[in-house]
């Protein structure tokens, strides 16, 4: 799995939350666990294969928010407690 987290300014609501969600899974159909924080300023997503971030950014600016940056990192999922 990759966890790909994008750094977002211009979030000021839960609806900008929702709004960057549905436009992720727009995007990529294949992204699983999509969430955003206007707190953090940032939405992060998982998927089995590598994304097109220029797609990706391109489809975040469309909708009047800017997508600063995005990065992209191997994720394992944690076991039940957290160690083995």
């Amino acid at each position: 799995m990759i966890k790909t987290t994008l750094k977002i300014d211009g979030m000021m609501c839960g609806m900008c939350e929702a709004h960057i969600c549905d436009t992720i899974r727009k995007s990529i159909p294949d992204a699983k666990k999509v969430s955003a924080s206007k707190n953090k300023k940032e939405a992060s997503f998982l998927t089995e294969e590598a994304v097109d971030i220029d797609q990706l950014k391109a489809a975040v600016n469309a909708t009047g928010y800017t997508c600063i940056s995005v990065e992209s990192a191997p994720y394992e999922k944690k076991g039940l407690f957290g160690w083995r």
